[in-house]
């Protein structure tokens, strides 16, 4: 049984990681992580404590994480420290921030996504290989989320114009169209537009579910695995295209 640890445990996808692990009996939920001064701070988020010191994550076998890229930095000290594997899917970090995670990974296993859902990621592979056929097509991107999401445009609308920009294309993150209306869990829209023809290729999320899934199915996955930084890919297809 794997003993995980949640950070950002008192969130909307903290909560529903938790419940989904809960149910799923090879994990056993050992504790959640806020920061200092978080009113659930001593408190049980449905019978699981919840923690403020990092020092913690010494009794997990992994911890996952939707926090801030603060906190996120900040857990990642003590996750090499004591060897721990990780499952980051917090969004928003800067150069510096990353470049902190691909020197931790050369220490720890890490799976560090934009997005965890089986879906999204068929659509990436879906985007590349477009993009491998479709040149000389124009690009139109569109991302919409709820009001409270910080970061615009996402991190797997980055993530897709990267993926675009790797096949040639000239995607600048400031002309991807982000929308932040009321309570939209994730939508992302690639048009490629020709003189004759507009081929589209998106995704809805319905439920934060299939985030929670997928972070949940990469925990299992990375637990016991050599140092390194992973996609999803590798959860879930087997490759390694970043």
């Amino acid at each position: 049984m794997i003993k995980l640890a949640i950070s950002g445990i008192c969130g909307k996808m903290g909560r529903r990681i938790l419940r989904l692990a809960r149910e799923d009996d090879e994990f056993n939920v050992i504790f959640g992580l806020e920061k200092e001064g978080h009113e659930c701070v001593g408190s049980d988020a449905e019978g699981v404590k919840v923690e403020s010191r990092a020092d913690k994550i010494s009794e997990c076998d992994c911890l996952v994480d939707f926090s801030t890229p603060s906190a996120t930095i900040s857990y990642l000290k003590c996750a090499v420290q004591f060897s721990k594997s990780m499952v980051i899917g917090t969004t928003g970090f800067s150069d510096s921030e990353v470049e902190k995670i691909k020197e931790a990974a050369v220490r720890i296993p890490i799976v560090f996504s934009p997005n965890m859902s089986v879906g999204v990621n068929l659509l990436f592979k879906l985007i590349k290989e477009a993009a491998c056929i479709l040149k000389g097509y124009n690009i139109y991107m569109e991302e919409a989320h709820h009001v409270h999401k910080k970061d615009a445009p996402s991190g797997t609308a980055k993530k897709i114009a990267d993926i675009l920009n790797q096949e040639g294309f000239r995607i600048r993150y400031e002309d991807i169209v982000s929308i932040r209306e009321d309570e939209i869990i994730g939508d992302h829209s690639v048009i490629f537009k020709s003189d004759v023809d507009e081929i589209e290729l998106s995704h809805s999320a319905k439920t934060r579910d299939i985030f929670a899934q997928g972070a949940l199915r990469a925990a299992k996955w990375v637990v016991g695995k050599s140092a390194g930084l992973y996609s999803m890919n590798e959860v879930l297809f087997g490759s390694n295209d970043k």
